[in-house]
Parts: structure tokens; C-alpha cells; sequence
């Protein structure tokens, strides 16, 4: 079936789903969730100025809504896999990659089936749980966990006494919305400060725009061509990350898609993995995706025609894109008012390990690269990377075996999921801190093993402390502490501990939380906006409070957060 016919299929029948009408499901669910992505967001808990759930679900599911759109086939399990690879790959954040796991299982549920039933598609939605709480270590009720688990539980029970799917879909909603308004029970937190859990708000956005397709209804999506470019530039800035352009090993970003034929694969059958070791030879961040009609790539190389030549064995291709990365490199680096002067890069061998790490502001993404770290993901609790994103990172990196530091518990699972399908071996080292990433770093040791180098690095992360000062976006009580919209307020590892009218009465207090008399090192990365007299009386502070401290200062130049402080 040709993308225009899916299109155009109106719904005729109410007991068995199609792949055209699941795309339109998946069309309206991000259609819904986008009109609502800031209200998700305003339901964060920390008031901060950078409450990114929506967000995050929102650019995952764009992601994965792009990737379905393009669907050929109208078999509903073939758009089921395309959308959970699409959500895969898009993943950002914690609730971004539950999202993409809630619908892998459901792909895996359903595979092999032309149509589905309500049976199925409640079956699929418990596969989805399933998977979704397999992939989270420890795994917190009151969220977009419960919210969907209650919910699959439901459908379940309705499916056993309807065949009508528009019947189950109005059920599914109504249920994950008593869910949701039960999320306050479940997580002590969301009730102090007032709110239902933001992730499962956007689950039931999804299930909401679901419901419209059933009932004929199509939400407006002029939103469309603006959220993909957003994609694409939010990946292209992470891509960039702090690279100079002679540090380009391959200069040709190169993505084919080709559709199997039947008469090429009789002579020369398809295997991924084969596929994956002879592309590797040509280059690196590569990606490779395939199912039963489609093969999808993304490498970097210097000869694109080979890549090309390649995926022709196998059918016909359906797109190609070919973008000169030096070229585009230099001259984003000319429009920042940076000059590098490209020259032509000898391929390098693979080292035997690399660090890369996620970070926002480019004075701290410095200090990474003078302690050895080689690439730096522009990224952060602002602009979570997606799955993608920290792939191609690890790729670019160029070696045998990548440690990754999220700095960010909400990066966590996104670069787990990128390990999992990286070409090298990967160890993402559980960095939920910049401070504490930057512990991990100065200990790493190339020539030791990865177990060594893991055990040094966890040790220094347990031993480091970490505080911040940002600013409240709305009025809120947590944790006993009455914040009002505007006040700075000192954040001692997760918890706020104090609020100031100012960032440095905050940072003192922040100071008076965290040093005692047995630190020996205490780390300042000031943010944008920042006065140096500022800084130097808050240096005078620490040494008030403990004289035989060391102090070192670096200008972090960090958006939102005027104050980075580590403690050792």
C-alpha cells in the first residue's frame, strides 16, 4: 500500500485494526501530545526553568510518529516495528525512553499479524508494560509506569466482553486518566507540591489522540514540519558537540533506505549483522535498521557511492541523503565567530578506549576536553540527547571501548539504550552530576581495564558532592521548603535545601549544606551572568567556613544555573 492510499483509508471496520488506521493513531497521538507539551511540562515537580517531560515525549514521539508516516506496509505489526525503532532511536530522557519501550513491546506483542483485535492490542499494551519495567532498575510507582500498567490491566478485563475497538480505546482513556488523578497517592511528592505525575499526563495525551482517530476525528498537525526541523536541529546541535573540524574522521553523513526485492535477496540474502561488519569497514556512527521490507542506514564515510553500491544488492533504493559534514561544520564554526582551518584528516586507528560525556555550557565542556574527554554532547538537564544522538557520539569517538558520563539522571536510560546497540563496547558510567562526572574523569586510567576503570570511577562519584543554584519558576512547597516564582534556590544533590532573593545568598547557603571541616576541595563552575566580584566573595565565604579548603574557580559558562558546585 502506497503512503497516499494510507492517507486516504477511512475507517471501515471497528473490530480489527490496520496498519493505516494504527499510523493515523500514532499521527493523532502526537498531534495531542505536541498541542499539550507544555502543560506537560509545567507539571514537573522542581520548579526549576527547565522542566522538560513534555518536551522529551514529545520530541521522542515526533520521532517515532516521522518514522511511521513513511510506512509502506499495511500490516499493522510492520508500523507497530517501524514506530517503536523510530521511538528507539528518538528517545529522550527518562519518560522518552519508557515511551519507546511501552511500544516495543507492544511491537514485539504483535509481530507477524496483518490486523489486530481488542484482544491483541490489550494483550500488546501488557507486553509493553512489561518491557517498559524491565528496562527501568528500579522502578517508581506513581508515574508513567502505573499509569500505564493500571491502564493495560483494564483493557485487558474490557476486551474479554467487547470486539468493538472504538469501545476499548474510550476505556483505555477513561482508565489511564483515573490512573493519572491516583498518581498523587502513590508518590508522596506530587501531592505536597499539588500535581498528577507529568509522564503519565503525556501517556494519556497519546491515548487521547488515539481515541480521536477511532472517532473519526483528525487533530490539526500544521505543527508538523516545524517539530521535525526541531528534531533535526536539536540532534544537529548534540551532534556538533564541541568538535573542531579536522577532529571529522569521515566527511560525507550518508543515510540510504532501500526496499528488499525478492529477486536480489534470492541471490544475495540480507543479514544485519553481516551488513553492519562490511559498512564498518567504510567509516563510523553507524546505524543500521532493518525489517522484513525495509533496510534504513546512517554512516559517516568518506566515499558515500559505496554505501550506496552496497544497499543496491539488496533492492531498490527509496531515499538518499548525502550532506558534506566539513563543509557544514566549518561553517557553523565561521557564523560562531570561531576559526578552524580544515585540512584533510588521515583515517586513525581505533584507540583502545575513549570518554564521552554530556554537557551544557561551553567553559565546562572545555575542562572535559583538557582531562581527556573526546567528545562532548552538548546536552543536558535543558536539552536531553536522544538515543541517536549519544550513538553517534560513541561512534565518532573512534574506539575499541566508550565510557559514557550522563551527568544527568534523566540522560541515564537513553544512554543505556544507545549502548545496547552501539558497534563497541560501551560502560555508561552513572553520572548524575556534572561535578560527578568530572570526579569519574581525573581518575580514568586508558591503560587500565574497563572493570578497574569502572570500580576507580563509581568510588569517586560516591566520594564527591553536588549542589547547584537555579531559579524558581513558580510558586511551590517541597520538602518543608516554601519557594516563591523568581527566588534562587540551593539544590544540594536532588533536594532544595534553602531559597535567597539573590544567587549568591543562595550559593551560601548551598555552602553552609555542604562543606564541613573534613572537605578538603571545593569546585565552583559559574554560569552565565555571573559577576567575578560575585564569585570572589563567595570564594572568601568557603574559606570562612573552612580555611584549609582549596578552592578552584572555573567560568562554566552554563546557562540557567548560576552556581555548580562540587565538594570533595
Amino acid at each position: 500500500m502506497s503512503k497516499t492510499e494510507i492517507e486516504e483509508e477511512t475507517l471501515v471496520s471497528v473490530d480489527r485494526l490496520t496498519g493505516a488506521q494504527l499510523v493515523k493513531m500514532i499521527q493523532n497521538g502526537a498531534a495531542n501530545l505536541y498541542q499539550n507539551a507544555d502543560f506537560v511540562d509545567s507539571l514537573n515537580v522542581f520548579p526549576v526553568p527547565d522542566g522538560d517531560t513534555g518536551t522529551n515525549m514529545n520530541l521522542t514521539m515526533t520521532s517515532g510518529s516521522k518514522e511511521a508516516t513513511n510506512a509502506t506496509s499495511d500490516s499493522v505489526a510492520d508500523v507497530a516495528s517501524i514506530f517503536a525503532r523510530g521511538l528507539l532511536m528518538g528517545a529522550r530522557g527518562n519518560s522518552g525512553v519508557i515511551l519507546s519501550q511501552l511500544f516495543r513491546g507492544f511491537s514485539k506483542s504483535i509481530e507477524g499479524k496483518q490486523t489486530i483485535d481488542t484482544k491483541e492490542f490489550a494483550d500488546a499494551l501488557q507486553k509493553g508494560v512489561d518491557t517498559a519495567y524491565k528496562a527501568v532498575m528500579k522502578p517508581v510507582e506513581g508515574t508513567i509506569l502505573t499509569v500505564a500498567r493500571e491502564t493495560a490491566v483494564a483493557a485487558i478485563a474490557q476486551s474479554e466482553t467487547t470486539t468493538d475497538l472504538l469501545e476499548l480505546m474510550r476505556g483505555i482513556v477513561e482508565a489511564s486518566k483515573v490512573s493519572l488523578e491516583g498518581t498523587p497517592d502513590l508518590l508522596p511528592v506530587l501531592k505536597e507540591v499539588g500535581v498528577v505525575d507529568s509522564g503519565g499526563q503525556g501517556l494519556v495525551c497519546i491515548y487521547e489522540g488515539f481515541l480521536a482517530t477511532l472517532e473519526g476525528k483528525e487533530l490539526e498537525k500544521p505543527h508538523a514540519p516545524v517539530m521535525e526541523a526541531l528534531v533535526e536541529a536539536e540532534h544537529h546541535k548534540s551532534a556538533q558537540s564541541f568538535m573542531s573540524t579536522e577532529e571529522i574522521h569521515y566527511g560525507y553523513c550518508t543515510e540510504i533506505m532501500v526496499r528488499f526485492q525478492d529477486d536480489k535477496l534470492a541471490n544475495a540474502p540480507f543479514s544485519e549483522e553481516a551488513f553492519r561488519n562490511e559498512l564498518s569497514e567504510f567509516g563510523d556512527s553507524l546505524l543500521v535498521v532493518a525489517d522484513e521490507e525495509l533496510l534504513k542506514v546512517h554512516v559517516h564515510v568518506e566515499t558515500p557511492g559505496d554505501v550506496i553500491n552496497k544497499g543496491q544488492k539488496f533492492g531498490e533504493l527509496v531515499a538518499v541523503k548525502i550532506e558534506n559534514m566539513r563543509q557544514q561544520h566549518s561553517t557553523i564554526l565561521e557564523e560562531e565567530g570561531v576559526n578552524h582551518v580544515t585540512a584533510p584528516v588521515a583515517t586513525k586507528a581505533k584507540a583502545k578506549s575513549a570518554l564521552v560525556t554530556v554537557a551544557m555550557g561551553e567553559g565546562i565542556s572545555e575542562l572535559f576536553k583538557s582531562l581527556g574527554v573526546s567528545i562532548v554532547i552538548e546536552g543536558g538537564q535543558t536539552m536531553n540527547p536522544s538515543t541517536e544522538d549519544i550513538v553517534k557520539a560513541i561512534e565518532d569517538a573512534h574506539a575499541e571501548h566508550v565510557y559514557v558520563y550522563p551527568n544527568n539522571s534523566n540522560i541515564i536510560m537513553a544512554a543505556e539504550q544507545a549502548a545496547s546497540v552501539a558497534s563497541c563496547g560501551v560502560t555508561v558510567v552513572k553520572s548524575k552530576t556534572v561535578p560527578q562526572g568530572l570526579a569519574a574523569t581525573i581518575v580514568y586510567n586508558p591503560e587500565a581495564t574497563v572493570d578497574e576503570n569502572e570500580r576507580h570511577m563509581m568510588d569517586a562519584i560516591g566520594a564527591v558532592k553536588s549542589g547547584q543554584i537555579t531559579y524558581a519558576v513558580r510558586d511551590t512547597s517541597i520538602d518543608g521548603v516554601e519557594i516563591k516564582k523568581d527566588d534562587h534556590m540551593a539544590i544540594a544533590e536532588k533536594q532544595i535545601v534553602a531559597t535567597d532573593h539573590s544567587s549568591l545568598g543562595a550559593a551560601k547557603k548551598l555552602i553552609d549544606t555542604l562543606v564541613t571541616e573534613d572537605d578538603e576541595i571545593v569546585t565552583i563552575l559559574f554560569g552565565e551572568g555571573v559577576a567575578q566580584d560575585e564569585v570572589d566573595e563567595l570564594v572568601a565565604y568557603i574559606e570562612s567556613v573552612n580555611p584549609d579548603a582549596e578552592v578552584e574557580v572555573h567560568d562554566g559558562k552554563q546557562p540557567l544555573y548560576s552556581y555548580i558546585l562540587s565538594v570533595e
